[in-house]
């Protein structure tokens, strides 16, 4: 006989009336919330293929009466250079990745995996940084950074990444999952501490290190205050910030030529997401704090 998967109620739980009734509920909140979050993102599609008098039209229509108008994309995309903003994002998402990877990473098996004297209270320490306001630290990264000669440079991106301290935690809490039998036997057969790093942690931490790549990407292409504090060249926006100052802030600019912009910019992380969404609850769970 064949097992079916459990879902939240059994069938025999769902036989009970009142268990049918709040299950029903559940659905349409459910259904209404992803309604919700959907309607947005096709409002910004079907008004990237409609004509600017239709999208100032009242009442608003949904889907494009007038046609749909392709060229709408063509004049987007010859708007303002979106290769070279993407190319930014792209520069600041590898670097954070591999500052993440290498710095974080080599921190955290540190503390899960070597002696390290107070290891439970730099990690307490950590964990209670995540409760500070983001806001209450961005003056003196800011200053810190030019002290050092980084502003309008990646690096102001780069380097604030290696004091993640949820990435951080997360890499940790994944680590302390793994044997600790595997790297005495490494510590036997000679290896060095960054070879059991390097040849035995990183290849089991594929799928906590692509949930961090999502996590890393949604970052680098949603933020647009930090690189508007930091870059100061408008070659080296971000794709954000470049929408942000040249399409939201614009004056002039047909709102379906906007919504156009706009539907291209939404399109990669969508396609990100639903590409990789298997690796986000699975990297929670392995990444979560086990009792």
């Amino acid at each position: 006989m064949k097992l079916e998967e459990r879902g939240i109620l059994s069938r025999y739980d769902l036989r009970k009336p009142f268990n049918r009734t709040v299950y029903v509920i559940m659905l349409l909140v459910v259904i209404v919330m992803a309604c919700s979050m959907i309607y947005p993102v096709l409002v910004a599609m079907f008004n990237a293929f409609k004509t600017n008098t239709e999208v100032n039209s009242f009442p608003p229509t949904f889907l494009p009466n007038e046609g749909w108008h392709w060229s709408n994309l063509k004049q987007a995309w010859n708007y303002i250079d979106l290769p070279i903003f993407l190319r930014n994002t792209m520069f600041i998402f590898i670097g954070n990745m591999v500052v993440t990877v290498g710095v974080l990473g080599l921190a955290a098996f540190s503390l899960s995996k070597l002696q390290v004297p107070k290891a439970k209270h730099i990690s307490m320490f950590f964990l209670i940084t995540l409760f500070i306001p983001p806001t209450t630290y961005l003056i003196p990264n800011f200053l810190n950074l030019k002290d050092l000669g980084l502003i309008n440079t990646f690096a102001a991106f780069w380097l604030p990444a290696g004091a993640s301290a949820f990435n951080l935690l997360l890499l940790k809490n994944f680590f302390d999952g793994l044997h600790q039998e595997m790297f005495e036997a490494a510590r036997i057969d000679g290896a060095s501490e960054l070879r059991c790093f390097a040849g035995l942690a990183l290849p089991l931490s594929i799928p906590i290190i692509a949930t961090l790549a999502i996590f890393v990407f949604s970052t680098a292409w949603n933020d647009w205050f930090w690189p508007s504090l930091v870059m100061h060249n408008d070659s080296k926006y971000p794709l954000s910030t470049a929408i942000y100052k040249y399409v939201i802030s614009a004056r002039g600019l047909g709102l379906n030529i906007r919504f156009a912009i706009l539907f291209m910019v939404m399109l990669p992380p969508i396609v990100v997401f639903l590409v990789f969404q298997r690796f986000i609850m699975r990297g929670l769970n392995l990444g979560g704090v086990k009792g």
